[in-house]
């Protein structure tokens, strides 16, 4: 038997195992778990051990990411939900390295999460990607400008008008990003404050609802392009709905808040995993 719970921050949704109970096949089991017809259905599944507390994510296709963002907010609700913290802060672990999170309860099954995430950098051997010089709004794809970040996974960043439907899957599998990379498309708004939309062609998921790391990544990128400014909240407007990022100093971590709820629990039996 696998119990897991169902959380969601901006439409990005997961399936939150414990890592004692979690499988031995993690990456086929993770796909047939976010399976939208015949598993649960997700964008990816967190591993979270309270004990640390740490956090892996598997995306829905079974490969690994260092971080996410979304998914983040979601298992500082759940360790707060489990009893593994109390007070408002939380230092949880991931592969990208520790975030410690601010937690501010909104009722029994939604509250909203303050996460400083990585230090950003612009390094190409950071990100990785195979350039010489650090891509700073950079002609990369049929003349199309880019900005990479590693805010502890790849991203690369776009500002111009383009058909990000047909584009972003390109980008995403262009050999310079050995690794891979999440594609993100932004274009201002006429807000008063600094706000951005934008769609994320997320690593192993595909376009998705929200990217946390990928509004850090537009954040940053707006800012290093001179479109925002450094310690000025920047909304970024997904599909799934609006995050607020912060971009210090270069040598501070970003800031992000936003929402996270709790969907449901549920368990799946042995029969699921040996179909």
């Amino acid at each position: 038997m696998l119990p897991f719970a169902k959380y969601e921050g901006l439409g990005n949704d997961f399936v939150i195992v414990d890592a004692a109970t979690w499988g031995a096949r993690p990456d086929q089991d993770a796909i047939a778990v976010c399976d939208r017809y015949t598993g649960v259905g997700g964008d990816g599944v967190l591993v979270v051990d309270a004990s640390v507390p740490s956090m892996r994510v598997i995306n829905a296709d079974g490969s690994r990411s260092e971080m996410c963002g979304n998914g983040l907010r979601c298992v500082v609700l759940h360790l707060a939900r489990v009893g593994a913290f109390s007070g408002e802060e939380v230092v949880v672990q991931t592969d990208a390295g520790p975030h410690p999170s601010l937690f501010f309860a909104r009722g029994p099954r939604t509250a909203e999460v303050e996460v400083r995430m990585r230090v950003p950098s612009l390094a190409p051997a950071d990100v990785p990607v195979m350039v010489a010089e650090s891509l700073l709004d950079t002609p990369f794809v049929d003349g199309v400008r880019f900005t990479a970040v590693s805010m502890g996974n790849p991203h690369a960043v776009t500002f111009d008008d383009v058909d990000h439907l047909e584009l972003g899957p390109r980008v995403q599998a262009d050999a310079r990003f050995p690794e891979g990379v999440n594609v993100g498309f932004a274009r201002a708004t006429v807000d008063a404050r600094p706000t951005f939309d934008l769609d994320v062609f997320e690593r192993g998921s595909g376009w998705t609802r929200a990217c946390g790391t990928g509004a850090c990544a537009a954040g940053v990128a707006a800012v290093v392009t001179g479109r925002a400014r450094r310690h000025e909240p920047i909304v970024m407007r997904l599909p799934g709905g609006p995050l607020e990022i912060t971009v210090g100093e270069p040598h501070e971590p970003v800031r992000m808040r936003g929402p996270a709820r709790h969907v449901y629990d549920g368990t799946l039996d042995a029969a699921f995993f040996s179909r």
